[in-house]
């Protein structure tokens, strides 16, 4: 028998861009409203009226006055880092040889790795994320683990083992061959598989030798259907470094570039201090900055300029970028990222903002037609917002006029608090948080 539920509340939806507030075309907005779910998959969205009518008998669950979307995606986050999340701070290469590289070396012991695997799911479900794009350590165990608990509970993730073979410690490096291989494996076994993604992930130019370069680009060649994912100019050292390991490169990107991994499907974490040629070559081949302001700011790294690039017609996604990154929530994602745009004079509006951690993150991904709207059809990832869900939160409520206000209170002042529920294929999560699960000893 067909597993069928209406959910009731306000309703939201994009369908394109907004380009300001009064652009009511790119969205659509139902005060009482309803979507319709049968086996994972959002089957019909309207007025509740009549669509309690169609659906007579199915259970309803009423999530009024609470507001219905589509779930976030996040579209880079490192899961080996959950536990050095927020600590103390240096610029980027210190933080990574004083906590991430430590950490990650931890996800040699498999019982590890699947239980942060399943702890990392349960917090993006906390926050409303229904889809990432993440980071694994070095060790094919973690991204088995990765992928297993993902598929425990159906949600659409996208992942890949790291690939690097020098300037980091010896039980972090893999091989030019064996890290090609160990990908090829997990290729096989999870890419395509269920609502598993696979992305060729060299960490960046500094971690990989040539001989590794050219691998992760035969790899991408051998699996078109695949991200890449990998990072970009996130830091002035870290781009000398690189330049200094690459000096026949034009400049940083132009290494990933020469090995193939630039195209639509490529993800450029941070891509912060950029020459004009990278953007003319972003522009040329589609491939996607990352904005990961939480960490940028937390990192002292720099400040993403969404207005230039999108004025070349680049696409640029946003992300949390945890353990850099300071919070697991989309929500404090778009608080942040509105602070650095206006350092810069440029405005982020929350009808664009709310597009850009949904829809918006989808099309960057290529992923429009199955997750980021509540389209019929689409696979039922949605989040269920509470905007009175603090104190000072129902206190600016009682003060704001439109939907425009409200969208800004929950991008400011929310949090996993404001998340009422998070619906998996249609399958409430919220009550699976694994925080609560007693931890390995470290």
């Amino acid at each position: 028998m067909t597993d069928q539920v209406l959910l009731r509340g306000r309703v939201l939806t994009f369908t394109a861009e907004p380009a300001d507030a009064d652009d009511r075309a790119a969205y659509r907005y139902i005060e009482d409203g309803a979507i319709l779910i049968a086996d994972g998959i959002i089957r019909a969205v309207g007025d509740h009226a009549l669509l309690s009518r169609q659906a007579h008998g199915v259970p309803v669950v009423d999530h009024r006055p609470h507001l219905l979307m589509p779930g976030f995606i996040d579209t880079h986050i490192h899961f080996p880092q959950v536990q050095v999340i927020a600590s103390w701070g240096a610029q980027l290469l210190d933080w990574l040889n004083g906590y991430t590289f430590p950490e990650e070396t931890r996800y040699a012991d498999p019982a590890l790795a699947a239980q942060m695997a399943e702890w990392f799911m349960g917090q993006l479900c906390a926050h409303g994320t229904t889809t990432a794009v993440a980071y694994c350590s070095v060790h094919e165990g973690s991204a088995e683990a990765f992928f297993t608990a993902a598929a425990r509970r159906n949600m659409r993730m996208i992942g890949g083992k790291v690939l690097m073979d020098r300037n980091a410690p010896e039980a972090l490096r893999d091989t030019a061959q064996s890290g090609y291989d160990a990908t090829k494996r997990l290729i096989a076994k999870w890419h395509g598989k269920g609502r598993a993604g696979y992305a060729i992930t060299p960490r960046f130019a500094i971690t990989s030798t040539p001989e590794q370069m050219e691998a992760a680009g035969a790899l991408a060649s051998e699996h078109p259907g695949c991200h890449v994912q990998t990072h970009l100019s996130e830091n002035r050292d870290e781009i000398r470094f690189t330049l200094d390991l690459y000096p026949e490169a034009p400049d940083y990107l132009g290494v990933y570039e020469h090995y193939g991994l630039l195209g639509p499907k490529t993800l450029l974490g941070h891509s912060i201090h950029l020459e004009p040629r990278e953007i003319d070559v972003l522009a040329d081949t589609g491939a996607k900055p990352v904005f990961c302001p939480t960490s940028n700011l937390f990192l002292g790294s720099g400040l993403f300029d969404d207005a230039g690039l999108r004025a070349r017609g680049i696409n640029n996604a946003i992300a949390t970028d945890v353990g850099a990154g300071t919070s697991y929530s989309m929500l404090q994602t778009l608080n942040e990222g509105y602070k650095v745009l206006q350092l810069q004079g440029q405005k982020l509006h929350p009808l664009r903002a709310f597009h850009w951690i949904t829809r918006g993150n989808a099309v960057a991904l290529g992923l429009e037609d199955r997750i980021g709207t509540l389209e019929p059809g689409t696979e039922a990832d949605i989040v269920v917002l509470d905007s009175s869900a603090t104190e000072p939160m129902a206190l600016r409520m009682l003060r704001t006029r439109s939907l425009s206000e409200e969208l800004f209170v929950l991008q400011m002042l929310g949090d996993d608090r404001a998340i009422a529920e998070t619906y998996v294929a249609g399958v409430p999560q919220k009550h699976a948080k694994s925080a609560r699960r007693e931890l390995l000893p470290a």
